[in-house]
């Protein structure tokens, strides 16, 4: 058998892309963008337009690096060592964020499952448990928890997909079109207000090209395959956030805690919608388990580095880092305490806009690293001049992206970046591998 015959296809590494992307991050979307209007669709656009971008680059970046540690290695290039760190803890940071939104999310569709009402406290409460019981579950070690992922992961994807095929058997173009911009929202400001919500769907693009050596044909499959898989991602995301707005009235739609449940219940009947809702704790709770363990690793794997404390990096004897999980969702326990709102749709807002922020910067970094990487491996001018133009495509719609998170995310993200520097300043002047060389 050739080498060849034991790598991973094109069409294989894009549907593998698609599957990276898509999960428990869409489940709350169609009541956000139903908050704004269909009107939101402009912002899928902007949103899949600069996904692609980043994508692309994001892929030459993959096959460029020599250095390990994903977009840490690929800032260090421009940025040195502090750059490496600051990617690294940025992006730990929005995973550790991100989890508390996916949490959120199946607590969401659980009280609609269990017709319960719940008050922002017993949200916040129940969001903590689900937290420590996807943490505590870890604690054996990572062999079960990719398994459980890998099948969890489908009980959302199948809805989503099944809406986007059959739904436009009851979808109502009159119903779609009254929900255009429902708040008489000004044209910018309604483009902008869905920005960040849609970004976060397309969040961990940068994942797909992370086993290119797995992969055949690399240089030509890589690149096609992630920005295939991202275009593919967006075709889904915008057909069924939209189909879903012509099923389900905008007003129901933007109140409810499980719009894809809501949405089947509508199309077939209330047993349909559980069973949906079922599913989709079941995906968060898959996702969720798998991500608890991923953030860990990624504390773990910077603290091998000398970035993190070595606290991180302890493990136990079934290689799973326990000290770091705990303090991990000690601080998502604290996040999730902190950011308790009205409504649960507004808390996940909330975090879902500081953890588009903070993954932000790592995106910056390793676009602004992209030429400077190619100049130094020596890239053909040629072919270098479309990727850069191409990163600058990227960056330009990250700090859009950044702009229209909104002032308290973008603050809050401020402070917890500059809260890093403190960290690597720590750091930095007791392990000598991580010492700011004078110039």
């Amino acid at each position: 058998m050739s080498k060849s015959e034991n790598k991973i296809g094109v069409v294989q590494l894009t549907i593998i892309t698609i599957v990276n992307m898509m999960g428990s991050g869409i489940i709350m979307l169609p009541t956000q963008l139903a908050q704004v209007g269909t009107i939101s669709v402009l912002s899928w656009l902007v949103t899949a337009a600069g996904s692609t971008a980043l994508a692309f680059a994001f892929a030459k970046c993959g096959m460029f690096s020599k250095k390990s540690g994903g977009m840490g290695g690929y800032a260090e290039y421009a940025f040195g060592r502090s750059g490496n760190f600051m990617a690294n803890y940025t992006y730990a940071v929005s995973l550790l964020i991100a989890n508390v939104a996916i949490a959120i999310s199946a607590v969401g569709y659980a009280a609609v499952l269990l017709e319960v009402n719940l008050s922002p406290m017993a949200i916040c409460l129940a969001t903590i448990g689900v937290l420590w019981l996807a943490t505590v579950a870890n604690f054996g070690g990572a062999r079960i928890t990719g398994r459980v992922s890998s099948v969890t992961v489908w009980g959302i994807i199948l809805p989503v997909i099944g809406v986007s095929l059959i739904g436009w058997f009851w979808f109502d173009i009159d119903l779609y079109k009254g929900a255009w911009n429902p708040h008489d929202m000004p044209f910018f400001k309604a483009l902008g207000g869905s920005i960040a919500m849609t970004l976060w769907a397309f969040l961990g693009l940068e994942s797909a090209c992370a086993n290119s050596e797995a992969v055949d044909n690399p240089e030509k499959n890589v690149p096609i395959a992630v920005m295939g898989g991202t275009l593919g991602a967006a075709l889904i995301y915008i057909v069924s956030t939209n189909v879903i707005a012509g099923i389900v009235p905008n007003a129901e739609l933007a109140s409810s805690n499980a719009p894809f449940g809501l949405a089947f219940a509508q199309m077939f009947n209330p047993v349909v919608g559980k069973i949906v809702m079922a599913c989709a704790i079941i995906s968060c709770t898959g996702s969720l388990l798998g991500w608890q363990f991923t953030i860990a690793q990624v504390f773990k794997a910077s603290a091998d580095e000398g970035f993190f404390p070595k606290v991180f990096a302890k493990v136990s004897k079934a290689d799973a880092p326990i000290w770091g999980m705990t303090i991990i969702v000690s601080i998502q326990t604290l996040l999730s305490l902190m950011t308790i709102s009205p409504s649960l749709s507004k808390q996940f807002e909330a975090l879902v806009n500081l953890a588009v922020v903070t993954n932000i910067v790592p995106y910056i970094l390793s676009m602004a690293a992209l030429g400077v990487m190619q100049k130094q491996l020596k890239v053909p001018a040629n072919k270098a001049r479309v990727a850069n133009v191409i990163a600058v495509i990227g960056a330009l719609y990250s700090f859009y992206a950044l702009y229209s998170s909104g002032e308290t995310a973008v603050m809050l993200g401020a402070i917890a970046t500059f809260f890093g520097w403190t960290i690597y300043g720590v750091i930095s002047n007791k392990t000598p591998g991580v010492e700011i060389k004078a110039a």
